[in-house]
Protein backbone atom coordinates (compact mmCIF):
# COMPACT_ATOMS: atom_id res chain seq x y z
CA UNK A 1 0.00 0.00 0.00
CA UNK A 2 1.26 3.46 -0.81
CA UNK A 3 1.65 6.11 1.99
CA UNK A 4 -0.60 8.45 0.66
CA UNK A 5 -3.69 5.02 0.64
CA UNK A 6 -2.65 4.32 3.94
CA UNK A 7 -2.57 8.36 5.05
CA UNK A 8 -5.83 8.87 3.37
CA UNK A 9 -7.36 6.06 5.47
CA UNK A 10 -5.67 6.61 8.80
CA UNK A 11 -7.36 10.32 8.55
CA UNK A 12 -10.71 8.61 7.72
CA UNK A 13 -10.60 5.95 10.44
CA UNK A 14 -9.16 8.53 13.32
CA UNK A 15 -12.19 10.95 11.95
CA UNK A 16 -14.83 7.90 12.55
CA UNK A 17 -13.01 7.16 16.03
CA UNK A 18 -13.12 10.71 17.29
CA UNK A 19 -17.25 11.33 16.35
CA UNK A 20 -18.07 8.02 17.42
CA UNK A 21 -16.03 6.94 20.37
CA UNK A 22 -14.49 10.48 21.65
CA UNK A 23 -10.91 8.91 20.52
CA UNK A 24 -8.54 9.86 23.25
CA UNK A 25 -4.75 8.80 22.60
CA UNK A 26 -2.02 9.47 25.25
CA UNK A 27 1.56 9.26 24.71
CA UNK A 28 3.38 7.95 21.30
CA UNK A 29 5.68 5.74 19.65
CA UNK A 30 9.23 6.79 18.92
CA UNK A 31 9.68 8.77 15.65
CA UNK A 32 12.21 6.53 13.76
CA UNK A 33 13.56 3.09 14.38
CA UNK A 34 12.19 -0.65 14.35
CA UNK A 35 9.67 -0.50 17.43
CA UNK A 36 7.20 -3.62 18.79
CA UNK A 37 3.84 -2.46 20.27
CA UNK A 38 2.11 -4.74 22.33
CA UNK A 39 -1.09 -3.98 23.36
CA UNK A 40 -4.21 -5.47 25.27
CA UNK A 41 -6.70 -7.54 23.43
CA UNK A 42 -10.42 -7.48 24.05
CA UNK A 43 -12.54 -6.20 20.49
CA UNK A 44 -12.02 -6.49 16.84
CA UNK A 45 -11.96 -2.50 17.01
CA UNK A 46 -8.51 -2.61 18.81
CA UNK A 47 -6.40 -2.70 15.39
CA UNK A 48 -7.96 0.04 13.84
CA UNK A 49 -8.09 2.33 16.73
CA UNK A 50 -4.68 1.43 17.58
CA UNK A 51 -3.37 1.90 14.27
CA UNK A 52 -5.21 5.58 13.91
CA UNK A 53 -3.35 6.21 17.28
CA UNK A 54 -0.14 5.76 16.14
CA UNK A 55 1.43 8.54 13.52
CA UNK A 56 3.42 5.93 11.97
CA UNK A 57 1.78 2.67 9.88
CA UNK A 58 1.90 -0.59 11.09
CA UNK A 59 2.14 -3.86 10.87
CA UNK A 60 -0.15 -6.63 12.73
CA UNK A 61 0.05 -10.03 13.86
CA UNK A 62 -2.76 -11.51 13.91
CA UNK A 63 -4.85 -14.84 14.07
CA UNK A 64 -4.85 -16.46 10.31
CA UNK A 65 -8.34 -18.02 10.60
CA UNK A 66 -10.33 -15.31 11.20
CA UNK A 67 -11.23 -13.86 7.99
CA UNK A 68 -12.46 -15.63 4.59
CA UNK A 69 -9.65 -16.16 1.79
CA UNK A 70 -10.81 -12.79 -0.52
CA UNK A 71 -10.89 -10.70 2.98
CA UNK A 72 -7.56 -12.11 4.02
CA UNK A 73 -5.58 -10.45 0.83
CA UNK A 74 -6.84 -7.19 1.67
CA UNK A 75 -5.97 -6.95 5.14
CA UNK A 76 -2.80 -7.81 4.30
CA UNK A 77 -2.67 -5.28 1.87
CA UNK A 78 -3.29 -2.96 4.91
CA UNK A 79 -0.75 -4.50 6.98
CA UNK A 80 -1.89 -7.81 8.70
CA UNK A 81 0.55 -10.32 9.29
CA UNK A 82 -1.50 -13.95 9.35
CA UNK A 83 -0.39 -15.66 12.49
CA UNK A 84 -1.36 -19.89 12.84
CA UNK A 85 -2.38 -20.73 16.27
CA UNK A 86 -1.33 -23.17 18.25
CA UNK A 87 2.20 -24.08 17.38
CA UNK A 88 5.24 -21.85 16.63
CA UNK A 89 4.74 -19.77 12.96
CA UNK A 90 8.41 -19.57 11.99
CA UNK A 91 6.78 -17.95 9.09
CA UNK A 92 4.78 -15.13 10.51
CA UNK A 93 7.91 -14.30 13.05
CA UNK A 94 10.57 -13.88 10.49
CA UNK A 95 7.80 -11.55 8.69
CA UNK A 96 7.52 -9.39 11.62
CA UNK A 97 11.38 -9.80 12.89
CA UNK A 98 12.49 -8.39 9.27
CA UNK A 99 9.89 -5.58 9.05
CA UNK A 100 11.11 -4.31 12.65
CA UNK A 101 14.90 -4.96 11.08
CA UNK A 102 14.00 -2.71 8.46
CA UNK A 103 13.35 0.40 10.64
CA UNK A 104 9.10 -0.57 10.64
CA UNK A 105 6.45 -0.82 13.33
CA UNK A 106 5.10 -4.04 14.60
CA UNK A 107 2.21 -5.04 16.67
CA UNK A 108 1.39 -7.98 18.81
CA UNK A 109 -1.13 -9.06 20.77
CA UNK A 110 0.88 -10.71 23.69
CA UNK A 111 -2.29 -12.26 25.26
CA UNK A 112 -2.94 -14.36 21.90
CA UNK A 113 -6.45 -13.37 21.03
CA UNK A 114 -9.63 -11.46 22.67
CA UNK A 115 -10.33 -11.05 26.21
CA UNK A 116 -13.92 -13.43 26.58
CA UNK A 117 -14.23 -10.05 30.09
CA UNK A 118 -12.06 -7.53 29.01
CA UNK A 119 -9.90 -8.63 31.94
CA UNK A 120 -6.02 -8.68 30.84
CA UNK A 121 -4.87 -12.32 30.32
CA UNK A 122 -1.77 -13.87 30.69
CA UNK A 123 1.27 -13.57 28.13
CA UNK A 124 2.18 -16.15 25.48
CA UNK A 125 6.03 -16.46 24.66
CA UNK A 126 6.20 -14.90 21.12
CA UNK A 127 6.88 -10.90 22.22
CA UNK A 128 9.69 -12.70 24.18
CA UNK A 129 11.18 -14.49 20.99
CA UNK A 130 11.27 -11.12 18.93
CA UNK A 131 12.53 -9.24 21.23
CA UNK A 132 15.12 -11.65 21.68
CA UNK A 133 15.89 -11.58 17.75
CA UNK A 134 15.64 -7.91 17.37
CA UNK A 135 16.72 -6.54 20.47
CA UNK A 136 14.16 -3.93 19.36
CA UNK A 137 12.08 -1.40 22.10
CA UNK A 138 8.53 -2.41 23.20
CA UNK A 139 6.18 0.12 23.66
CA UNK A 140 3.35 -1.21 25.88
CA UNK A 141 0.00 0.20 25.13
CA UNK A 142 -3.68 0.27 26.97
CA UNK A 143 -7.00 0.38 24.67
CA UNK A 144 -9.65 1.53 27.25
CA UNK A 145 -12.99 1.00 25.98
CA UNK A 146 -13.22 -1.41 23.07
CA UNK A 147 -14.51 -3.99 25.07
CA UNK A 148 -17.76 -2.08 25.91
CA UNK A 149 -17.90 -0.89 22.02
CA UNK A 150 -17.46 -4.75 20.58
CA UNK A 151 -16.74 -7.89 23.27
CA UNK A 152 -16.68 -11.12 22.24
CA UNK A 153 -19.91 -12.42 20.37
CA UNK A 154 -21.41 -9.21 20.21
CA UNK A 155 -22.91 -8.21 16.71
CA UNK A 156 -23.01 -5.05 16.53
CA UNK A 157 -20.52 -2.01 18.05
CA UNK A 158 -22.17 -0.06 20.59
CA UNK A 159 -21.20 3.89 21.23
CA UNK A 160 -18.89 4.22 24.20
CA UNK A 161 -15.72 6.45 24.84
CA UNK A 162 -12.25 4.78 24.21
CA UNK A 163 -8.73 6.08 24.71
CA UNK A 164 -5.24 4.90 23.89
CA UNK A 165 -2.33 5.09 25.96
CA UNK A 166 1.27 4.36 24.87
CA UNK A 167 4.01 3.87 28.15
CA UNK A 168 7.54 4.52 27.83
CA UNK A 169 9.54 2.16 25.52
CA UNK A 170 11.45 -0.49 27.41
CA UNK A 171 14.72 -2.38 26.42
CA UNK A 172 15.91 -5.88 27.26
CA UNK A 173 19.31 -6.94 28.91
CA UNK A 174 20.97 -8.97 26.69
CA UNK A 175 22.97 -10.44 29.59
CA UNK A 176 23.28 -14.36 29.79
CA UNK A 177 21.77 -16.93 27.27
CA UNK A 178 18.72 -14.87 26.14
CA UNK A 179 17.68 -17.36 23.68
CA UNK A 180 15.59 -19.25 26.09
CA UNK A 181 11.87 -20.08 26.96
CA UNK A 182 12.43 -18.69 30.40
CA UNK A 183 13.51 -15.20 28.84
CA UNK A 184 10.70 -15.72 26.59
CA UNK A 185 7.93 -15.62 29.24
CA UNK A 186 10.31 -12.84 31.71
CA UNK A 187 9.70 -10.06 28.63
CA UNK A 188 6.16 -11.00 27.93
CA UNK A 189 4.93 -11.06 31.55
CA UNK A 190 6.83 -7.51 33.03
CA UNK A 191 5.61 -6.18 29.10
CA UNK A 192 1.96 -7.27 30.81
CA UNK A 193 2.75 -5.66 33.97
CA UNK A 194 3.31 -2.38 32.46
CA UNK A 195 0.20 -3.03 29.93
CA UNK A 196 -1.90 -3.15 33.32
CA UNK A 197 -0.11 -0.30 34.77
CA UNK A 198 -1.28 2.14 31.65
CA UNK A 199 -4.71 0.97 32.45
CA UNK A 200 -4.57 1.04 35.94
CA UNK A 201 -5.61 -2.26 36.19
CA UNK A 202 -4.88 -5.72 37.84
CA UNK A 203 -1.49 -7.60 35.77
CA UNK A 204 -2.61 -11.28 34.73
CA UNK A 205 0.18 -12.19 37.52
CA UNK A 206 2.66 -10.23 39.40
CA UNK A 207 6.53 -11.10 39.03
CA UNK A 208 9.71 -9.10 39.46
CA UNK A 209 10.94 -6.96 36.70
CA UNK A 210 14.71 -7.69 36.59
CA UNK A 211 16.96 -6.90 33.78
CA UNK A 212 14.41 -4.34 32.21
CA UNK A 213 15.23 -0.37 32.04
CA UNK A 214 13.62 2.11 30.45
CA UNK A 215 14.70 2.51 26.88
CA UNK A 216 16.41 5.90 26.70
Amino acid sequence: MSSVAYGILWVLARTVAWLCFRFRVEGSVPKQGGVLVAANHASYFDIPLLGCGMFRRAWYLGRSDLFMPGVKGILQWLGWIPLKLGRLDRKAFDQAIALIKAGKVVVIFPEGGRSLDGHLRQAKAGLGMIVAQTGCPVVPAYLKGTFEVLPAGAKRPRFHPVSVSFGAPLSFSREGDKETKQFYQEVSRVVMERIAALGGVVPPQHHASAGVRNAE
